[in-house]
């Protein structure tokens, strides 16, 4: 395997986290230690700061309550050419601490539903993720949709085709509503079946507070009462992704999602 001027042998495993980065975007170390399967927070720490080292990783940090800093990693320019993936890092500078970047957050919430579906078991015989993928262009012409994640779960009772909107409170009702509608227009127009060979597909609304999640399945339920599942960071966080926590626009009783 191809090494560095500092000696640096890349493992498969650091090429796995790098192909990963190419959709995640941005990283922490617990995001990191469950992608490449890092034993120890020792080790996963020391890799990281290898590769940043050796330019394969682009290192931020995040500022904490407390005036502590969190690292956060990104894949740089190298780090893409190496393992053939597109190079769409983050526009911040290198070493920088972020404070109040909502990019960040948000991107790091996604990816902690990347880590819980493709990554940790599913609690459903024979259940697996085959397939995540990010987006970076509208996935109908004309229409500004752009999803946080896209996931496909097959199990030999279901499969599932799942769209992820991650909501940290910052949308407006109208700008929700729109969304919503763009959603719509895609799954008559398709498109989806097409580009995903997928018969239907549902979005998964993550919302912030309980608050927020009933505010959006308000508003949803004045264009329509399908496709939409909703739930919240702090259901997923306390019960876990597969548990009964989600609902429906027009119906509050919480079920799972196989």
């Amino acid at each position: 395997m191809p090494g560095t001027s500092t000696g640096m042998i890349l493992q498969d495993r650091d090429r796995h986290l790098l192909t990963e980065l190419a959709v995640l975007r941005i990283i922490d170390r617990e995001q990191a230690k469950c992608v490449a399967r890092f034993g120890s927070t020792t080790r996963a720490n020391s890799r990281l700061l290898l590769l940043a080292r050796n330019g394969f990783l682009r290192r931020f940090f995040l500022g904490t309550v407390g005036g502590a800093r969190k690292a956060l990693y990104a894949l740089s320019p190298k780090g893409a050419a190496l393992v053939g993936v597109p190079y769409r890092g983050p526009r911040r500078a290198t070493d920088q601490t972020l404070a109040g970047d909502f990019f960040t957050a948000h991107q790091l919430r996604i990816n902690t539903l990347f880590c819980l579906v493709k990554y940790h078991p599913i609690p459903v015989e024979g259940a697996r993720c085959v397939r995540w993928l990010s987006f970076h262009e509208p996935l109908l012409s004309g229409v500004p949709l752009i999803p946080d994640g896209y996931a496909e779960v097959v199990a030999p009772s279901k499969n599932l085709a799942m769209f992820l909107e991650v909501d940290l409170g910052n949308e407006s009702r109208t700008v929700w509503l729109r969304k919503v509608q763009s959603y719509l227009r895609y799954a008559v127009s398709g498109k989806f079946h097409e580009q995903f060979h997928q018969p239907q597909f549902r979005t998964l609304v993550v919302a912030n507070s309980e608050r927020r999640m009933a505010s959006l399945r308000a508003a949803t339920i004045t264009a329509t009462d399908k496709i939409f599942w909703f739930t919240t960071l702090e259901a997923i966080d306390r019960n876990g992704f597969w548990s009964p926590i989600w609902t429906r626009a027009g119906d509050t009783a919480r079920q799972p999602l196989m």
